[in-house]
């Protein structure tokens, strides 16, 4: 849903000011004139068994799946990126969960990796906490196929 302010009268604001459309979703602040705050943050992904986000969520900290600890650092998506991440890598599987992580909140840890087909790919290089989950949301198998609910 977005809102479409008013123009402001002319003794308020000077003339011919529009104010811009503003998505209330993810929006942080509303106020017109601040406008690098209505950028939604970016959000990655990562893909998990039910039984390493249950070790998560136990233990409060990710060190990485298998895949991740074997390279060093922990493999996440783009939300263009996540379903063919899911296709490649757990074709077939149940109980995935995905789990939303805040890209801004990582700062150096995060670092643009090119690459399945020369693609920038979000690596983490440092262990996850369960505070820096977003949401996590199940991935339902339906005809084979994984479904991602990225709302």
């Amino acid at each position: 849903m977005s809102i479409a302010w008013p123009e402001p009268d002319a003794e308020s604001k000077p003339s011919r000011l529009r104010w811009p459309n503003v998505a209330l979703s993810g929006a942080r602040n509303l106020d017109p004139h601040a406008p690098n705050r209505h950028v939604k943050r970016m959000l990655i992904y990562k893909i998990l068994t039910g039984d390493q986000w249950a070790a998560w969520q136990s233990a409060g900290t990710f060190t990485g799946a298998p895949i991740d600890l074997a390279d060093g650092y922990i493999h996440t998506s783009t939300a263009q990126q996540a379903q063919e991440t899911a296709d490649k890598h757990f074709a077939g599987q149940d109980r995935l969960i995905l789990a939303a992580l805040e890209a801004d909140s990582f700062g150096d840890d995060l670092k643009w990796e090119v690459s399945r087909g020369d693609a920038l790919f979000p690596h983490i290089f440092r262990d996850i906490s369960v505070k820096d989950v977003v949401w996590a949301r199940p991935m339902p198998l339906v005809d084979g196929k994984h479904v991602l609910d990225f709302a």
